[in-house]
């Protein structure tokens, strides 16, 4: 065993700082709204982004097959699906409720591909824990825009999507330089309907630090430090960590945009903890005796060990 794994703290907290860099960088995309929209904030967030992630890939595109670059291509638009409606979700619905709701799309796929009828025990629990949320998680003077909820359920559709199609973009791509390409298609097929929104936030400087810093904290930093948890965290612990997500979008929300939770929202966040650190825990007690398996680039959030690094939102 090597040092790293016999001493997992720095990894741990290396998994919590991408999951709060995430949520925290949604919270500054929320303040771009008001000015360029969430398409805007979606475009913007996903164009610096790319622009950060190529620098540092550096992919050789003129050796990429045609397969490869399907396979890029498939995950730029489930990249552009999953931003562009969740953001829209947050820029309706609180934070932490968005994130919940979300979880249901990658939890939902876990079960799915376990072909187990016991994981939809952990499904149910979630659903369980968002129904909850919806019906009795947010003080009285709260109500919920269906709309976001909706768009938050379909973003959880298109991370789902997201788990698949990074997996395949690892397999065929070595390296960053799939992510790098897919975040900048996804980019492209934001920016018709973000231009303008986007125009509108670039043409105010003091808006640009906010710019850069939510592309960062929501792509670069979250990939950044997974990439380097994985290399020192067995892929079940770093899926019962990423589990904790929507407790700290719940309490990122809290600490940074003032949303509140009643008591039975916490109680709903915490059920659909608990589905997705037991799904996890499920997935790797049925692992346990077979062959390993290498992983792909993130599991966010077990389906959490199969997704690929940093789904950035």
């Amino acid at each position: 065993m090597t040092t790293a794994v016999a001493r997992p703290g720095p990894a741990v907290l290396l998994v919590l700082g991408s999951c709060l860099s995430l949520q925290v960088g949604a919270a500054a995309a929320s303040h771009l709204f008001p000015t360029a929209g969430s398409t805007g904030a979606t475009a913007l967030r996903l164009g610096v982004a790319a622009l950060v992630l190529l620098a540092l890939a550096r992919p050789r595109l003129r050796t990429w097959t045609r397969a490869q670059w399907r396979a890029v291509a498939a995950l730029g638009a489930c990249l552009a699906a999953m931003n562009g409606t969740f953001y829209a979700a947050i820029d309706r619905i609180p934070l932490g409720t968005a994130v919940t709701v979300e979880f249901l799309g990658p939890l939902t796929l876990a079960a799915v591909l376990s072909r187990r009828g016991r994981d939809l025990v952990w499904v149910g629990t979630a659903l369980a824990g968002v129904v909850l949320l919806g019906t009795a998680g947010h003080p009285a003077d709260v109500v919920l825009d269906p709309a976001g909820v909706a768009l938050a359920a379909v973003a959880g559709v298109f991370w789902a999507g997201y788990v698949l199609t990074a997996g395949r973009v690892g397999r065929a791509v070595p390296g960053l330089g799939g992510l790098a390409v897919a975040t900048a298609v996804a980019a492209l097929l934001v920016l018709p309907l973000g231009a303008p929104g986007a125009a509108r936030a670039l043409g105010e400087p003091g808006l640009l630090p906010l710019v850069v810093a939510t592309a960062l904290l929501a792509s670069v930093v979250p990939y950044a430090f997974e990439l380097a948890a994985l290399r020192r965290l067995p892929a079940a612990v770093f899926g019962v960590l990423l589990s904790l997500e929507p407790a700290l979008a719940a309490a990122a929300g809290f600490a940074l945009l003032g949303e509140r939770l009643s008591a039975a929202g916490v109680l709903a966040i915490g059920l659909v903890v608990a589905a997705s650190a037991g799904s996890t825990l499920s997935a790797r007690r049925r692992s346990e005796g077979m062959p390993p398996r290498p992983l792909l680039p993130r599991p966010r959030r077990s389906a959490r060990s199969l997704r690929s690094p940093a789904p950035p939102r």
